[in-house]
């Protein structure tokens, strides 16, 4: 599996706290996560034994051996001889030889035993050792002053300010997927990767919330249920959903755990055909109205409703979870499950993507491989509208300026944008879109509609480039859709680009190359002066800013060849 990044999600300045937690693992943690994972707990409790053990030998070091000898130096102390002792035994014992009659006058400078070898006591480095002590740990010592304590180095270091970003790839490098969370100083175009969670399958979709799940036991609950958090949502080819605090690093387990892995048969393959030319088509797996059985390809949480989560899946279903209702223990004791409160089978094929309208917070937007986009309440799933499309959908999304407005980026590089209300309820009747932009050679992989500013768009494809669109909305008439800008970002084939929720013309983008690059599209003049009115009317004002607006991840050994570049100029 080729290292990669499919997915990028924004979380808001000052959202995350300052000082995040450390995950803890006490007993009741171990219940709830014995009760997620199908695991004993007794052999989770052996586990954790062991991984202490593994840290306190890993921890000791030089000083653990130190330590080992200077106890079994304690055990055999009546072994050990005083070598002062020795000595004044040495010389009480030594003969007096007399000295003989004096015969010459160099009788007296004993040049008969000048060549003998003489011992000397307490000669050499460690003569002197007996008078030292010696002190395991260095708070310890009174002769050192200045002390410094590692916790405090360690929380400044981990220390997330108000005005920093953070973002959230979902990353896949050397068959090992992760979530890499990083943190962005805008203020000094600054990106560093502040802490990252393990995954157990290669992720596809990433969503933001903050709302705090009801199985979820972050420490900020200590005091009483929270109500808001910071927290990732995150699809895999798995069929459950994972749910992480952001705000908890070293974090072993999600905070909950949507669907039943023991129940869906994930592990278990699928026939696709039978050894002969004429292969049959993939079988798909049963169907449930309460958990996904195939990966999932898209999230959206509800802004409004924040208990809601819809999720798309190649199961060909739409499915909405309560995130307030706590998993429920199974009738055979064997765990808990938290199950799905509806599902909607209106696709015929796997479901791409999915989001809920911000201005009528129970209608859903959906696209499928079956080539079509549907609208529909979720109160009334029946009574929905949709379209008929030329290729596979990538990506969609509602218009966060017009309600009823939302674009689909599809497979063979155009970009549409469609009015919900003229869309017709039988899909063999017309549906044209508003407009239509070529926007890549190849898939649009990755589209967004900016927050902060009206008409501006951006699309990312597998040519590689990343584009931004102005639409200007004609009184009356058609939209008029111009390119404002079109670069390579060096991150290979683009999956992911979204907009900063905090700065108007502010990207991320990743993809193919694992690598994650921010766009300051304001560094562009050519850019300002496009969106110089739409600016105005949000009423941002962008400063001109050295370099080209790219800021990237500096790995150490780029900053030691530009050391050793700046040595030899």
């Amino acid at each position: 599996m080729s290292n990669l990044i499919s997915c990028v999600s924004w979380v808001k300045r000052g959202v995350a706290v300052r000082h995040p937690h450390k995950y803890v693992l006490d007993e009741k943690e171990l219940e709830r996560v014995s009760a997620l994972a199908r695991i004993e707990l007794q052999d989770a409790r052996i586990e954790l034994e062991r991984a202490h053990e593994a840290a306190k030998k890993m921890g000791k070091g030089a000083e653990g051996d130190e330590a080992d000898d200077s106890d079994d130096a304690g055990d055999n102390e009546d072994e050990w001889v005083d070598e002062e002792a020795d000595s004044m035994a040495v010389d009480e014992d030594k003969p007096v030889i007399e000295s003989p009659s004096k015969t010459d006058d160099l009788s007296q400078y004993d040049l008969d035993e000048y060549d003998d070898d003489v011992k000397e006591e307490g000669i050499g480095p460690f003569s002197n050792i007996k008078g030292l002590t010696f002190y395991r740990d260095n708070a310890d010592d009174p002769y050192i002053t200045l002390k410094e304590d590692e916790e405090d180095v360690e929380r400044e270091e981990m220390e997330i300010l108000p005005t920093d970003n953070v973002l959230v790839t979902a990353k896949t490098e050397d068959e090992i997927s992760q979530l890499e969370i990083y943190v962005y100083d805008e203020s000094q175009e600054n990106l560093y990767v502040h802490h990252d969670l393990m995954l157990p399958n290669f992720p596809l979709c990433l969503e933001w919330l903050d709302f705090p799940p009801a199985s979820s036991s972050s420490p900020m609950q200590a005091d009483g249920p929270a109500k808001f958090g910071n927290y990732i949502a995150v699809g895999t080819l798995d069929p459950e959903i994972e749910i992480w605090s952001l705000d908890v690093v070293e974090s072993m387990y999600p905070d909950m755990v949507l669907g039943r892995p023991d129940k869906t048969a994930a592990h278990v393959p699928v026939p696709a055909g039978t050894g002969k030319k004429k292969r049959k088509k993939t079988k798909h797996r049963l169907m449930s109205d309460a958990h996904h059985v195939d990966a999932v390809l898209g999230l959206s949480w509800n802004k409004t409703h924040r208990h809601m989560l819809a999720s798309a899946s190649a199961d060909r279903t739409v499915k909405l979870w309560d995130l307030s209702r706590a998993p429920m223990t199974d009738a055979d004791g064997s765990g808990e499950s938290a199950a799905a409160i509806r599902s909607f089978s209106i696709h015929k094929d796997k479901v791409q993507a999915v989001q809920w309208n911000e201005k009528e917070p129970t209608v859903l937007l959906s696209g499928s491989y079956d080539r079509t986009v549907r609208v529909f309440d979720s109160r009334a799933p029946d009574t929905g509208v949709g379209a008929v499309l030329g290729a596979d959908v990538e990506a969609l999304k509602w218009d966060p300026w017009e309600s009823h407005a939302f674009y689909v980026s599809l497979e063979n590089g155009l970009v549409l944008n469609f009015d919900a209300r003229t869309l017709p309820s039988d899909l063999k009747a017309p549906s044209p879109s508003r407009f239509t932009v070529s926007a890549h050679d190849g898939a649009v992989s990755a589209l967004d509609v900016s927050p902060l500013l009206r008409g501006c768009i951006v699309t990312g494809g597998t040519d590689k480039l990343v584009k931004v669109w102005n639409v200007d909305q004609a009184v009356g008439g058609k939209p008029s859709v111009s390119m404002v800008a079109s670069r390579d970002l060096e991150i290979g084939k683009v999956f992911s680009t979204v907009f900063s929720p905090d700065d108007p013309l502010t990207i991320a983008a990743a993809g193919s190359k694992a690598k994650l690059q921010i766009w300051d599209l304001g560094a562009n003049f050519g850019s300002r002066k496009a969106f110089a009115s739409k600016l105005a009317e949000a009423g941002k004002v962008l400063k001109e800013k050295e370099g080209g607006g790219l800021v990237g991840l500096v790995n150490d050994d780029e900053d030691s060849e530009d050391g050793n570049d700046e040595d030899h100029s």
